[in-house]
C-alpha cells in the first residue's frame, strides 16, 4: 500500500533545526485547536514561544502539536501557556560514546565465544560442540564468528 511513497522523496528537516519555524506554527497550531475546543485565545506567552524554540524536539512536528492541543484543552484564560514540566528534558549525553560502548561489548562477545570454543576443543555443534554450551543455535554462532572474525580451528585440539 505505501509503495508509491517513495516515488517522489522530499527531504524535510527536522523542527530543531528550523527553529524560527516555531513561532508560526504555534500560531496556527494554537488557532486551530482552540477553534476545535471551542475556546478563544488571544495571544501566546513569550515564554512559551522561548520554551519551544529551546527545545530539541525529538518528535519532531507531531510532538510540538501534541503539546498545544494539551495546552489548549487545559487552558483557562485567553493567553497560551505551556507548562516547561510537559516537554521531556533532553537525554543526557553518555559518559561512554556509542561506538565505544558497542566495540567493548563485541569484545566482551568475541571473548565468551573462544572461551566456549576453547572449552569445546573448536567443535561447534552437537551436544558437547560450543553452540551448546552458549545455548544458542549452530547457525547464530557461526554467523557471530563470522562477524567477529574468529577462526574455529585455533581451537582444535591435535
Amino acid at each position: 500500500m505505501f509503495y508509491r511513497l517513495n516515488v517522489f522523496p522530499i527531504q524535510v528537516p527536522a523542527l530543531r533545526d528550523r527553529r524560527g519555524d516555531i513561532p508560526l506554527l504555534v500560531e496556527y497550531l494554537v488557532e486551530r485547536y482552540a477553534q476545535k475546543a471551542g475556546k478563544r485565545i488571544r495571544s501566546i506567552s513569550k515564554d512559551t514561544l522561548d520554551l519551544f524554540e529551546a527545545y530539541h524536539w525529538p518528535g519532531n512536528i507531531r510532538e510540538l502539536q501534541n503539546v498545544i492541543e494539551r495546552a489548549v484543552i487545559l487552558s483557562d484564560g485567553d493567553v497560551f501557556r505551556v507548562d516547561a514540566s510537559w516537554l521531556t528534558p533532553a537525554p543526557a549525553k553518555s559518559a561512554v560514546p556509542g561506538s565505544a560502548l558497542a566495540a567493548n561489548l563485541a569484545e566482551r562477545e568475541k571473548a565468551i565465544i573462544e572461551a566456549a570454543l576453547r572449552e569445546a576443543h573448536g567443535v561447534i555443534g552437537g551436544v558437547t560442540g560450543a553452540a551448546a554450551k552458549l545455548s544458542l543455535p549452530r547457525q547464530t554462532l557461526e554467523s557471530k564468528m563470522r562477524k567477529l572474525g574468529i577462526d574455529r580451528y585455533r581451537f582444535k585440539s591435535s
